[in-house]
């Protein structure tokens, strides 16, 4: 086996930490070309369908390519804005925004970056990039709360399958899941709050997850269980009681069978036994989407809205509300203990010294 050529090091060189900020993806633009090609990588990840690969290939490359790209395109075009994908814009903002109160709060040798699973920047490339950066300890933060096999699972696979192929490996830190982390239970309390205080309080509080398909849970993937525990511990810290909210799964994919009580058909019945306003947040998603932003505030409020509901208020993601940077530094650090992140100016100057040390015994002993 071969093994992809390390980048130039120079003896003495200090080494750093990192933090790659790691989401699901996005077309590079809202056209038929680019979202087919996205859909290509994403959907062809054995992590996200579990179909015997043959089998798939032919779904996947004669029928949904094909007819799907151009809808998708349509909907992708629909929320695109003029800095680019929502996606892509909030997390490189929720990037940016977590280095620098890292860097408040001491930990002045962190960077923190942004990367996709599927589309650009790539998660190869990223890691690449922090390799010639001399980054030595490198922790992923996925941007999914909770844990499943189809997502954080998927981006483990990709940075294992990475470093496979380098020599010269990094010590790594891989952030399993935060569904039940104060930090982040606060900052979803605190937005819906503040959603309530401006437009008011709905009728009913729906929580609407991604869907994942039914077996998977049978295998014993724990997603469904994690989204559970995020809406019990929101409801908690909102005093809300079990009939005051309700948790659903959208996003729905195919003709198998997907965790339930289905979104849309939901919304539906609720507005056709009379309800008149819902209130709705996505707390599997950290920052809108096109699974918030048309699947939500446009197709099922016209649904609920068209099934007799009058008011359907649909409450942000997180996004880069204070609150959520602050959340997301409380869980970065706890994976950051024992790495050097807070030296003081005298603990750097001794490693300065330690690394010229060393650099010039390197030297005698014939290395650049």
């Amino acid at each position: 086996m071969s093994f992809r050529k390390e980048p130039p090091f120079a003896h003495g060189t200090p080494t750093r930490n990192a933090v790659v900020l790691v989401n699901l993806g996005t077309p590079d633009a809202p056209t038929t070309p680019a979202v087919r090609r996205y859909l290509k990588e994403f959907l062809s990840d054995p992590r996200v369908v579990e179909i015997p690969r043959a089998i798939w290939w032919m779904i996947l490359h004669l029928i949904i390519l094909p007819f799907r790209s151009s809808k998708s395109a349509a909907k992708y075009a629909s929320i695109w804005t003029k800095e680019g994908s929502p996606l892509k814009v909030h997390t490189q903002k929720q990037a940016i925004l977590l280095r620098g109160l890292l860097g408040e709060r001491g930990h002045d040798s962190v960077k923190v970056v942004m990367a996709m699973r599927y589309g650009s920047p790539s998660l190869p490339e990223v890691l690449d990039q922090l390799k010639a950066e001399n980054c030595e300890r490198i922790a992923i933060l996925p941007a999914y709360p909770q844990y499943s096999g189809t997502t954080t699972g998927s981006i483990s696979d990709a940075v294992f399958a990475h470093y496979a192929g380098v020599r010269n490996v990094p010590e790594l830190r891989m952030i399993k899941h935060y569904h039940d982390k104060d930090g982040y239970i606060d900052a979803l309390r605190d937005s819906v709050l503040a959603h309530w205080k401006v437009n008011g309080r709905g009728d009913k509080l729906v929580m609407s997850f991604h869907g994942v398909p039914k077996r998977t849970l049978m295998l014993g993937d724990p997603y469904h269980c994690e989204c559970y525990k995020t809406a019990r511990l929101l409801a908690a810290r909102l005093g809300l009681s079990s009939e005051q909210y309700l948790v659903t799964f959208q996003s729905r994919f195919g003709k198998a069978e997907w965790l339930q009580p289905y979104t849309a058909p939901t919304l539906v019945q609720m507005a056709k036994d009379g309800l008149k306003r819902v209130d709705l947040i996505c707390p599997g998603f950290t920052s809108d989407c096109l699974e918030t932003l048309e699947e939500i505030a446009m197709e099922a409020k016209h649904d609920f809205e068209t099934a007799g509901g009058r008011e359907f208020h649909y409450i942000p993601c997180l996004n880069e509300s204070p609150g959520w940077i602050a959340g997301l530094a409380d869980i970065t650090e706890q994976h950051l203990l024992g790495w050097d992140t807070k030296a003081t100016p005298a603990q750097r100057e001794a490693e300065k010294q330690d690394k010229e040390t060393g650099r010039r015994h390197a030297v005698k002993l014939g290395a650049s």
